[in-house]
């Protein structure tokens, strides 16, 4: 910027309006308004007061294709052209011509407003549990919040679900589920937020009596189901919510619903550091206790944080991994 620009820039205040060229007005006008923040939910994101969304967390997608680490093999499709919504399948590299194999529905964590089925985190929780346990996963990428707002994020992975029963047939779209997936062994999973939805869509399969697909069970890591105060970052992503306890997504003990749960078991999943480890501990005695007829266990990393299965690679993520497969493969 030109030296007298930027003095007039630095005392506009004392200049009278009258005396300043309208191209100033504007600038003033940008600069009083286009850096000032009107919500602040760091570490997630920010809103400016012009309405620009600055997350805090952005990660590159990746390619689908082979992992050479893994020996798994991935690919993107469509789930919905109106909306946008795709997902990502991993599949084990070899896989007999009849094989077929249990299913993974997954939704990523991220607070509903950050992450992605594309990303490193997801590959990092997916393809161990792909290739150890010889099972197929496929992740909803839900769009996003604030620009989506709550329940935009829950009814795209309800749609991901529906298209993905539509091959129970063998009829389906997608040739990968039509010819591989086993059908009585879909599992729903998610972490964090992801869990949340992972919950909330196993209860209105059973709720609403939906035939869509039997669901076997559901495997929640480390779930978020708000917290002890109000949420007002759940406020602002759902207006529809109190950010509270009398909401239901936030705290299954006032749904209903619960007991109707339309699958046979669950599993529990926390870590000892985590701060969201005592509601999920809460959710698994209030599922135990609710009167809904399937099994839960509970399970929990010591020594670990929230999400650490996706952040690295060590013998708790190991251990972690085991269980799931474990819990997805064995009677």
């Amino acid at each position: 910027m030109p030296v007298p620009a930027l003095l007039v820039l630095l005392f506009l205040p004392a200049i009278p309006k009258t005396l300043l060229p309208l191209s100033f007005l504007s600038l003033k006008f940008d600069m009083d308004n286009s850096n000032e923040i009107t919500h602040d939910f760091s570490p997630f994101f920010k809103v400016y007061k012009d309405g620009r969304i600055e997350r805090s967390l952005v990660l590159e997608d990746l390619p689908a294709g082979l992992d050479p680490e893994t020996g798994v093999l991935s690919k993107d499709v469509v789930i919905s052209p109106d909306s946008g919504v795709k997902a990502r399948i991993f599949i084990p590299e070899i896989v007999g011509s009849d094989q077929k194999l249990p299913l993974l529905v997954h939704y990523h964590g991220g607070g509903f407003c950050v992450g992605s089925a594309f990303h490193i985190l997801t590959k990092n929780v997916l393809t161990p549990i792909v290739s150890r346990g010889n099972v197929i996963a496929i992740s909803i990428d839900y769009r996003l919040a604030p620009e989506h707002l709550l329940p935009i994020a829950y009814n795209d992975s309800w749609d991901g679900l529906e298209w993905i029963a539509g091959h129970s047939n063998g009829l389906g779209p997608e040739p990968w589920l039509n010819n591989h997936v086993d059908f009585g062994k879909v599992f729903l999973t998610g972490e964090s937020a992801g869990a949340n939805i992972a919950h909330y869509l196993a209860v209105q399969v059973g709720a609403n009596g939906w035939a869509g697909l039997k669901l076997a069970g559901v495997i929640l890591v480390h779930p978020f189901f708000g917290y002890k105060d109000v949420d007002e970052m759940h406020k602002y992503l759902c207006p529809t919510s109190s950010g509270g306890d009398d909401d239901p997504r936030l705290n299954p003990a006032v749904d209903p619903n619960l007991s109707k749960m339309g699958c046979q078991k669950a599993l529990v999943c926390v870590a000892e550091k985590d701060f969201l480890r005592d509601r999920g501990e809460a959710y698994y005695k209030t599922l135990a206790t609710s009167g809904w007829p399937g099994k839960v266990e509970f399970y929990e990393t010591k020594g670990e944080d929230h999400c650490f299965n996706a952040f690295k690679q060590c013998g708790e993520t190991d251990a972690l991994n085991k269980k799931v497969v474990d819990f997805m493969t064995m009677e």
